[in-house]
């Protein structure tokens, strides 16, 4: 064995360890913090835009969705988002017709390319909308995606 190698993992350990008693560290109240339980239980989009903070948010062609028109199952189905608006730190998606309106929060860095892929669940054909923070303001983007077969329960 290398005792260098178990030496370096120690001191890491240790060092994590100082980290997360002294406070410097706190992962689960990081997480915590970002959780909006209202947002997340809505049941329809009006209701969820207002628990975002979001009910006044302006349509804009400065946000993309990226997806097929068409989805053979409603269980995953790729979706892509990309935001052209500067100063870009929050991407959410929500569907019009899934019992619960909120599929997704991603927060961003401002300074990053802001572009988020990734699956969601829908019980039918529905819109999609994605909602974008930029510089304080809320925008949205609608796209249609048809269901063949169900995948919230159906």
């Amino acid at each position: 064995m290398n005792p260098l190698r178990r030496t370096i993992l120690k001191t890491g350990t240790v060092a994590w360890a100082v980290l997360a008693v002294s406070g410097w560290l706190r992962p689960l109240q990081a997480w915590a913090a970002e959780w909006n339980k209202p947002a997340f239980e809505s049941q329809g989009l009006a209701e969820a835009l207002r628990a975002l903070g979001a009910g006044g948010a302006a349509e804009t062609k400065e946000v993309e969705i990226r997806a097929q028109e068409i989805a053979e199952n409603g269980a995953s189905v790729p979706v892509e988002i990309v935001s052209r608006l500067p100063g870009t730190d929050s991407i959410a998606i929500l569907v019009d017709k899934n019992p619960t309106a909120l599929a997704a929060i991603f927060q961003l860095s401002p300074d990053l390319d802001a572009r988020i892929s990734t699956r969601i669940k829908m019980g039918e054909t529905s819109n999609v909308n994605a909602l974008v923070r930029a510089q304080g303001k809320y925008h949205i983007a609608r796209k249609e995606i048809k269901i063949t077969l169900g995948g919230c329960g159906g």
